[in-house]
This record gives C-alpha cells, sequence and structure tokens, in this order.
C-alpha cells in the first residue's frame, strides 16, 4: 500500500459559470497537480464536491482522469453515503477498472451507533472489487468513528486505511497503537499531517494540494524522511491560509485562491457560492506574505 503514502490531492471539480463542468480546467488542473510532484489523486470526495454532481457526472469525471492522467497516479474515488444499499449499488453499477482504492464516508445526518457504522462499513468492503479506505469526518457527519470502532474495521481483509480528520491526536495515537502493521492511517486535514506523520501516519489526503503541490508536497515528504525540521518550518507558511480554505465552505475557499493563480473559475454549485471578492483579497494578502507562490 505504498502507492498511499504521501500526498493524495482532493481534487476539485472546475465549473463553468452556468454549472457545467470545465473539462480544460480540469485538464489544467491534473497537469498542475502532477507537475507538483503529488503522489495520487482523491476523485470527487468533497473538495470534488460530490454532494452536487449527478452519478453521471461523477462517472463522467472518473473517466476523463483516468484518460488524462500522464503522470499515472494512482486513483481513488469516492463512493460513500447514509444509505447503504445504496452505496453498494454504486459500487456494483461503477467501473472500477484503474482505480485502485474506494474512498468511503462515515454515514452522516442518521447517525448510526458503532454496531450500525461496523455494519455499513462490512457491507461496503464486502461489495468493493478494490481495497476501502474509511473516512472520518465528525463536523460533516455528526459522529465520530472511536479508535474502537476504527481497529475493530481494520481486521476486515478489504478495508485498508482510515482518513482522519476528527482533529483529536489522541484519537490517531490510539488508532497506530492498536491498528494492523499494514494499516494505513492518513491525515484528513491538512495542518495536521505532519503531527499525525509524527506519531506513525503515512501521508494525508489534501485540499491544499490543489493550489500548492509543490511546497505541500516537499513538505509531506520531508516529515516521512525524518526531517521534521524542515516540515515544521514549512507547515509554519500554511497556517495563516489553512483557515481561508474553510470560511466560506469547501471548496469555495481553494476555488478562489485557484482562480487568483490564473488556473480554473471560483465557480461552484448552489448552495455554494463562489469566494468573495472580500476573502480572495485576504487569501492573495497572505500568499504574499507567507510565499506561497
Amino acid at each position: 500500500m505504498k502507492k498511499f503514502h504521501g500526498v493524495g490531492v482532493a481534487l476539485v471539480t472546475p465549473f463553468h459559470e452556468d454549472g457545467s463542468i470545465d473539462w480544460t480546467g480540469l485538464e489544467r488542473m491534473l497537469q498542475h497537480v502532477t507537475d507538483g510532484g503529488v503522489d495520487y489523486l482523491v476523485i470527487q470526495g468533497t473538495t470534488g464536491e460530490s454532494a452536487t454532481m449527478t452519478q453521471a457526472e461523477k462517472v463522467e469525471v472518473l473517466q476523463f482522469v483516468k484518460e488524462k492522467n500522464a503522470g499515472k497516479l494512482p486513483i481513488v474515488y469516492g463512493i460513500g453515503g447514509n444509505v447503504t444499499s445504496k452505496v453498494v449499488e454504486e459500487i456494483a453499477k461503477t467501473d472500477l477498472t484503474g482505480v485502485d482504492a474506494i474512498l468511503s464516508v462515515c454515514p452522516y445526518y442518521n447517525k448510526p451507533g458503532k454496531r450500525g457504522v461496523i455494519a455499513h462499513y462490512t457491507a461496503v468492503a464486502d461489495a468493493s472489487p478494490v481495497p476501502v479506505i474509511m473516512y472520518n469526518i465528525p463536523g460533516r457527519t455528526g459522529i465520530n468513528m472511536t479508535s474502537a470502532t476504527v481497529i475493530e474495521l481494520a481486521q476486515h481483509p478489504n478495508i485498508i486505511g482510515v482518513k482522519e480528520a476528527s482533529c483529536i491526536i489522541e484519537q490517531c495515537m490510539e488508532i497506530f497503537r492498536d491498528m494492523p502493521e499494514d494499516f494505513l492511517l492518513i491525515s484528513g486535514d491538512d495542518v495536521q499531517a505532519v503531527p499525525i506523520i509524527s506519531i506513525g501516519g503515512v501521508g494525508v489526503m489534501s485540499v491544499i494540494a490543489n493550489a500548492f503541490p509543490g511546497k505541500f508536497t516537499g513538505m509531506v515528504h520531508a516529515a516521512l524522511n525524518g526531517d521534521f525540521a524542515t516540515a515544521r518550518k514549512t507547515l509554519g507558511s500554511f497556517l495563516d491560509i489553512d483557515p481561508l480554505l474553510y470560511e466560506e465552505g469547501n471548496p469555495v475557499g481553494v476555488k478562489g485562491i485557484l482562480e487568483s493563480l490564473g488556473l480554473i473559475s471560483s465557480d461552484v454549485r448552489l448552495p455554494l457560492m463562489k469566494t468573495s471578492e472580500e476573502l480572495k483579497e485576504r487569501q492573495r494578502s497572505v500568499i504574499q506574505k507567507d510565499k506561497l507562490v
């Protein structure tokens, strides 16, 4: 599972003003992050606005990425939801040829207990022809997958890791302490990537790598190589820009930066709104101050 060590970029889906997919912009983004040295691609996660994409559009984006993946980077594809039968059905209907793993979010809104979460992920892992990476993000789902739940699910032969975005470092430490040797502990929060690597994580699925792939990947690789002096110094340069990614919603913030960099427009789909000029101005100020480009 070394292919999932390092930086997986949670790739944005560029849109035109009318809401249609900007395929030229998507190809430009693929080239941008590949040139920046990211280690793998995460397609149709939260940052890809999967919540407002149709099933047909998601499949079309996946196929496009497969065809335009010039760097032949590993691909993680998002298939998740809070209706287990529908997730299993989507897995069955999706051609996962060329996909290295699926990323499946913990069921949200209906807030199942531990037994329900375990039953859900077991059904997903049993149905998936490719490995499954779980995604714990309590701020969006309404529940926190405890370390005990993650460790129990880690025994399933087709569940290979967890994207941990609880921001509870003690929980990440417990997972690393008790997990199988080949299980993947992956940060789901950009600024916690270095700390999580320091306690046994293998990398991060990143939002900010859309905008600054080279600098961010260099930081993560330094940490993985044990050069925490370099990693800590670089991490400091991301601390002020990070909250500006989420102030108006994700991926609103990072799309604002990408627009300022001339890569894609900041258009998103409702109920999100494109980046305000006031936020973009503050982002530009921080980028200049911290020498991010």
